[in-house]
């Protein structure tokens, strides 16, 4: 499994366009081939942290994802809104369980 965590810095002002483009990639991101899962967190209350967490099957799957439509289009839309450059971390990982 390969994750990637990417958090965003923005105001107040483009807080909901943010969250906005990164809702409406989310059909496109979860139907990619590898895609386990892509979530989005803020900070509670009217906070100006964002937080992205992607779920892929492989590194190779979240590669094509970097070389997608969706990724440019989000990249266009959300890099002039954030307060500071965006941090990405990548970890593989193993899952050890699935407790429901």
């Amino acid at each position: 499994m390969f994750i990637a965590i990417l958090d965003l810095l923005t105001t107040l002002e483009y807080r909901s366009e943010i969250l906005a483009q990164l809702e409406s990639e989310r059909p496109s991101i979860t139907a990619m081939k590898g895609c386990e899962s892509f979530r989005v967190f803020t900070q509670r209350g009217e906070g100006t942290s964002i937080t992205a967490i992607h779920e892929w099957d492989e590194e190779s799957s979240f590669d094509a994802y970097l070389g997608s439509d969706a990724f440019a289009r989000s990249g266009a839309v959300l890099r002039p809104l954030l307060a500071g450059p965006p941090l990405s971390r990548r970890f593989h990982a193993t899952l050890v369980e699935t407790v429901a």
